[in-house]
């Protein structure tokens, strides 16, 4: 049995993580923390949880996460788990940051986009990217994951492919992404994620300028084999789960087709149990991922244009965060990567 813990348990990434990890037959979770000043009831911030699980979240302590612990969720804000996963990897255990401190490779990156220098920049190269469907090997010997951000989840999955292949001109590719509003986190909500200052509404922000920018290039460039410079747009919309992202490449050859295309990305994610490729003329809706870990992807050649356009929709809270960190946990402890996932989203 793993002895599991998260800190920062009173979010919506790590409320979720509650709930997930407490239907995993192999887990028993065995520390509840986040910042404060006193203890308090799980059930009492998290509602979802009254009648499933009676359990406390404690105020933050290292010396007892790591005595009660195998594996250790960090749902904390950046700079976080750069402070502090040294203490727990030198105690053997293992790590899963759900925040951006270990996804860039660069310390210079980090600097530039986070506004400080990196705590632990010796940690980095230690850190493996969490995406399973392309570092599912690596993630199987590292005790330090980084997992993804929930915008490069679904922008990296679409575009993956392509550039494997070498389909499409990497200086051509454009993303647009939509999300719901728990994207933003519950604590220190500002005024443009209330209700009234979102609803029947549709706007874009951070626009050439979102943190996530340079992991997807990071990644997208590793792929490709060489440097990758998008334009990423991400907006908010009035939904509480759920990214849709629409990306954009121009071809390099003009002959081919959406059936083609549809072929080969089905062989590409042959062994990628939670990536579900529509038939051709098919695309995702984020209604249909909602509470799952699963992302769909559906795509379309415009021989107009010579252009690919690719669709993912995804829960930004289970397969863009949480569910994500527990298919990394499974692979770092040798267990099929479907366990306490392998369910469908909730519809309608």
């Amino acid at each position: 049995m793993i002895r599991a813990g998260i800190i920062g348990a009173l979010g919506y990434g790590g409320g979720e993580l509650v709930r997930l990890l407490s239907g995993h037959p192999g887990v028993e979770l065995t520390y509840l923390s986040s910042e404060l000043e006193k203890p308090l009831r799980m059930s009492d911030v998290l509602p979802n949880l009254r009648g499933f699980l009676d359990a406390e979240c404690e105020v933050y302590d290292t010396k007892t996460a790591i005595e009660r612990c195998d594996a250790i969720f960090v749902a904390q804000h950046a700079g976080w788990a750069a402070k502090r996963a040294r203490e727990f990897l030198d105690a053997g255990l293992r790590v899963v940051d759900l925040s951006a401190d270990f996804r860039l490779r660069s310390p210079q990156e980090y600097e530039k986009w986070y506004g400080e220098a990196h705590p632990s920049p010796e940690l980095i190269k230690e850190a493996v990217y969490g995406l399973p469907e392309l570092y599912r090997d690596q993630i199987k010997q590292t005790k330090l994951v980084a997992n993804p951000g929930c915008y490069p989840t679904g922008a990296i999955l679409a575009m993956a492919p392509l550039l494997k292949e070498r389909l499409i001109d990497p200086d051509t590719i454009v993303v647009d992404s939509k999300s719901g509003v728990s994207g933003a986190g519950r604590m220190g909500i500002k005024l443009d994620f209330h209700f009234p200052e979102l609803n029947e509404g549709v706007k874009a922000y951070a626009v050439g300028a979102h943190r996530h920018t340079p992991e997807i290039e990071q990644e997208l460039g590793r792929i490709a084999g060489r440097p990758v410079t998008i334009s990423f747009t991400p907006h908010l919309i009035p939904v509480t789960r759920g990214i849709l992202t629409t990306a954009y490449a121009g071809l390099i050859s003009g002959d081919r087709t959406t059936e083609e295309l549809v072929r080969m990305y089905r062989e590409f994610y042959r062994t990628s149990p939670f990536v579900v490729v529509l038939d051709a003329d098919e695309y995702p809706a984020t209604k249909a991922t909602f509470g799952g870990n699963y992302c769909h992807i559906g795509l379309k050649v415009d021989a107009r244009t010579n252009r690919v356009v690719v669709l993912s929709a995804l829960d930004n809270l289970v397969k863009g965060m949480a569910g994500q960190a527990v298919q990394n946990m499974n692979l770092m402890f040798g267990l099929d990567e479907r366990i306490a996932l392998n369910r469908p989203g909730v519809f309608p």
